[in-house]
This record gives structure tokens, sequence and C-alpha cells, in this order.
């Protein structure tokens, strides 16, 4: 008796021709790997939350909010006439980026070409270092931008960007987390032994980097002799720009113009310096 099949029933799937496949591989392959790795950390996503998003939150609370009811008791007038939580808060966003960078384009990097390899499973497909890299990338940019936005829009409850411009600040530090990471993801492909170096990175880059540039108080404030800290951070760049975006931060039309001129050269350069350790690591 003949099988009478529902005019609903889907055909059955078939997979496309190696041919196929490769075209759309060395076409897409970017994205294809930028999936994967977001597919990854939402495996994992609660913790990424809580790291990305909690523990900035935290000091939120801590400096913008227990701490500036003494300071703006006893020293508003030192931050451009605005409370020390508006004043604190686009250097937290941009600090959280600048730190999910440290960690996002440094152990992961020396897992996928170390410990795991996890790097070298797709670039036996027709995928290029140059993608494998792009996809690392993208997927790292979109983690920055979810996490800048739902902080800003937690800033924002607190009132503490009163500019109507303030949400331009989560394109700023998406910026300055490329800024600091892609450098730090071309060293870290470029290391071969594991010897505590990103532990170093931690302790004598991010964390002088977090304090010293003008993160909690005015870049100025601080003594000369640690100011050219701040000069060379990708975290005080995109505080001051974040600043002149939230609450209309008083400053030089010139120096504006140089912020974004070292974070987008900063980027750029480091993005060339990731493409070709790819490629030396992998080949072509």
């Amino acid at each position: 008796m003949t099988e009478i099949q529902s005019p609903t029933a889907k055909p059955p799937l078939r997979a496309h021709s190696p041919a196929v496949s490769a075209a759309r591989a060395r076409r897409w392959g970017a994205f294809f790997y930028a999936e994967q790795v977001l597919r990854v950390m939402r495996g994992y996503g609660l913790s990424v939350l809580m790291y990305s998003v909690g523990q900035p939150v935290a000091y939120l609370f801590a400096m913008g909010v227990g701490l500036a009811t003494l300071v703006n008791a006893n020293g508003g007038s030192a931050f451009g006439g605005v409370g020390y939580l508006t004043f604190i808060a686009p250097a937290l966003v941009v600090s959280a980026a600048i730190m999910t960078a440290a960690g996002e384009f440094s152990f992961p990097i020396m897992d996928g070409f170390k410990w795991r390899r996890v790097f070298y499973g797709p670039h036996a497909s027709p995928l290029t270092p140059q993608q494998i890299a792009a996809g690392h990338v993208m997927a790292t940019t979109f983690r920055f931008f979810l996490q800048s936005a739902i902080y800003f829009a937690i800033v924002a409850l607190f009132g503490a960007s009163p500019s109507g411009w303030g949400w331009i600040s989560i394109f700023v530090a998406t910026l300055a987390g490329l800024s600091f990471g892609l450098p730090l993801m071309a060293y870290a492909a470029s290391v071969t032994k594991d010897a505590g170096q990103f532990a170093l990175v931690q302790r004598f880059i991010v964390m002088p980097l977090f304090l010293f540039s003008g993160t909690f108080f005015p870049l100025e404030s601080l003594p000369v002799g640690v100011q050219w800290i701040g000069w060379i951070s990708p975290v005080w760049h995109g505080t001051q720009l974040g600043r002149d975006l939230s609450y209309g931060l008083q400053e030089n039309p010139l120096l504006t113009i140089a912020h974004i001129v070292f974070l987008t050269a900063t980027a750029l350069v480091g993005w060339m310096l990731v493409r070709r350790q790819f490629i030396r690591r992998m080949g072509q």
C-alpha cells in the first residue's frame, strides 16, 4: 500500500556539497567562527554577566554612591561642577570593557594556539588565520558592546548621564576595549611558552592603567610623575570622551580629536599585528 505523505511534511535536509561548503567558508568564515565563539560564551553566560556587569556595578555603588557622599560634601568643585557619581560613571563603563579585553584577548588566545589548540581545527577547513582572528574579535566586540550597553543603562537609571549624547559612550567603551585588547591579542598570539606573562599583564599594566588614568580623580590632580600613564592609556582617552558625551566636559577640541585618533590608531595597529601573528603561527 502506497504511503501518503502529509502535505505539510518537510523535505529531508541535505548537506551542501564540499565545493559549496568551501565557498561559503571562504566568504563567511569570520562570521562562522564568531558564531562558534559566541555559542561557547553562552555556555557560561551567567559568569560572563556577573564578571562583565556585576563587578563594575559593585564599583559603581561603592565608589560612585558610597564615596560620592563624602566627596561631594568636601570637594565637589574639583570635578567640573558635577557630582562625583556623574564624574566617575564614564570611567567605570570604559574600565569594564578594558578589563574584559584583558581576559578575552589573553588566555583564550593562548588556549587556541597551545593548550587545547582550538584554532587549528577550523584552520583545517577552508577558514584562513585572518578569518579565525577576525571571528574571535567580532564575537568579543559584541560582548564589549552588550555589556557596555547594559552598564550604561544602569548608569542612566542612577541619573549619572545627564546629556542626551551619553549613549554614544557605549561605542567609545567598545573602541577603548579594542584599543587595549587588540595589541594584547597580538602579544598573546606570539607567546609560545606560558610563564605567567598574563598575570604580569594584569598586575603591572591593567591595574596601573585603571588606577592612574583619571578614573577616580582628574588626571591633572595626580603627581606629574604618574600622569604619563594616563597619556598612553586607552582608559584615560576613552574616559575623557565618555565624560564629554555624558555631561559635556569642558575640554580643548583638539584634545578630543586626539582621544579619537589615539583609540582608533592603536586598535588598527593592533589588528594588523594580530593578522601577522596568526599567519605566522598557522600559515596561509
